[in-house]
């Protein structure tokens, strides 16, 4: 029943918003309940976990939903709600009906297949889903049709099939292996069954499989070198499918890595995947935070910021079970923070109609909710306290400490304090001086701030203090990551 809640939402609204012609605002009223019923599948998939259960459904057990699992469907489903709550297609926001119902179909199919790879036991179903990730997506990335926005997408769906690709071959890799030393069964790809037979695997082989893993799944979550694509897919797509791109997809992403990394664990040991890992982790912090310093669009400065961010996850995961429970708490904050961030740059694009900085200034006193949410969002993205990412960054320094790697820390904190100035400067040439003359005083749809303003305080809530339901769920994944 609870994976019922979670994925038949989606699938409901995308199946009415195709059928119902002419598109009518009631379909995405529809569709944003619908999503909080997705959310109530999600919350009781955290309930039976925390009591110590693991939901298993479907043939062979095809559905399966752990501590990790729980926590990425938690995360796409809290985040494509705040899509369907604040995306198009809700009433007058600007979009036609043919964008709306475009939206509708493909945003909700976006999700779905989010939360399957997430929940699915079988390595090769969540391939699949993750490749079905991209063609979902990369259709709206230009729903307000332009050059560079039909370009982003077409760079988005060579260089994400590129990767998935080079995924692909890893998992067959890894599944040949596990033919050679076993015998086919129709559960070979399960990871449940994968993990157990791990310790007789041929080192050698998975060593090689999951390099092709890492640097296929990597590009889907965007870690250098492969993150080029991401800018400009992040920067041209609609606000709520950037929101979900940048807050949930990219997490989807690293998931996959990590469930094969626990894999990797057992037949290598602990030091090859960390390594590798790392390295990627690193280049990826150095280049956002470098690339944040030089952005003149808001919205690539976000879209960077998310691989600074994705790089400093990856670190985590490198440094042992205190670095993986800081990654994922980090993860956490991040899909937050990052979505309500992406949705907050849609209506300050939407009234200075520039996503240039040095176009938007006096933003406080033009939108002075939206630009306090702004600025808010922003220090919590560079991790100023109270905000959960100083939290979760804390806590990887202090992983970093615990593990013996001073050096890597010390390089870890020098990129962060790159970015962190960067963003400063930046964010004080919005907020400040004089709005352009063109440019009317006062909110418009004031009933969306809402939501905002409670993700915002769900990142102060996360930065005073960590609800023993997220600290158990938390507990859980390092158990099953870094045991």
């Amino acid at each position: 029943m609870s994976f019922a809640l979670l994925l038949v939402p989606s699938l409901l609204s995308a199946l009415l918003a195709l059928v119902v012609r002419p598109y009518r605002a009631a379909v995405g009223w529809a569709n944003a309940a619908l999503s909080l019923v997705a959310v109530a599948g999600a919350i009781t998939l955290w309930v039976r976990v925390l009591r110590g259960e693991v939901p298993v459904a479907g043939a062979d057990g095809l559905l399966r939903a752990d501590a990790l699992s729980t926590l990425l469907a938690l995360c796409v489903s809290g985040v494509a709600a705040l899509a369907a709550w604040l995306g198009p297609g809700l009433g007058d926001d600007g979009w036609g009906a043919r964008q709306a119902r475009r939206f509708r179909i493909f945003a909700n199919l976006f999700a779905f297949t989010m939360l399957f790879a997430v929940t699915t036991d079988n390595v090769g179903f969540m391939w699949v889903a993750i490749e079905a990730t991209t063609i979902t997506s990369a259709v709206l990335i230009p729903l307000h049709a332009s050059k560079a926005s039909v370009e982003a997408s077409w760079k988005y769906v060579l260089i994400g099939s590129v990767g998935i690709a080079l995924a692909f071959a890893g998992t067959v890799l890894a599944y040949f292996d596990f033919v050679t030393l076993i015998g086919r069964e129709a559960v070979a790809l399960n990871w449940t069954v994968l993990q157990d037979a791990a310790p007789a695997l041929n080192p050698r082989v998975i060593r090689l499989a999951f390099v092709f893993i890492l640097i296929g799944y990597g590009t889907k979550a965007g870690l250098a070198p492969m993150h080029t694509w991401l800018p400009d897919a992040h920067s041209e797509a609609p606000p709520a499918l950037s929101a979900m791109m940048s807050g949930v997809l990219l997490a989807v992403a690293l998931y996959a890595v990590v469930r094969w990394q626990a894999v990797v664990r057992v037949t290598v040991g602990t030091g090859f995947a960390e390594d590798v890992i790392v390295l990627l982790g690193v280049l990826s912090l150095a280049i956002g935070a470098l690339s944040l310093v030089a952005q003149r669009s808001y919205k690539r400065l976000l879209a960077y910021s998310s691989i600074e961010h994705t790089g400093l996850i990856c670190v985590g995961l490198a440094l042992g079970p205190l670095g993986v429970f800081a990654a994922m708490l980090h993860l956490l904050n991040h899909s937050v923070a990052k979505s309500m961030m992406f949705l907050l740059a849609g209506r300050v694009l939407r009234r200075y109609g520039t996503a240039e900085i040095e176009g938007v200034s006096g933003l406080l006193r033009v939108m002075p909710w939206t630009g306090g949410f702004f600025a808010a969002g922003m220090l919590a993205v560079i991790g100023l306290p109270p905000f959960g990412m100083f939290v979760s960054e804390f806590a990887l320094v202090r992983a970093g400490f615990a593990a013996g790697r001073p050096v890597l820390v010390a390089v870890v904190l020098m990129l962060l304090a790159v970015g962190f100035v960067g963003v400063l400067v930046h964010l004080n040439r919005m907020l400040y001086g004089r709005p352009p003359s063109t440019v009317t005083l006062g909110e418009s749809s004031r009933w969306a701030l809402v939501p905002l303003g409670g993700c915002l305080v769900a990142l102060v809530v996360l930065g005073l203090t960590l609800p023993a339901a997220i600290d158990g769920l938390l507990v859980r994944i390092v158990a099953i990551v870094a045991p």
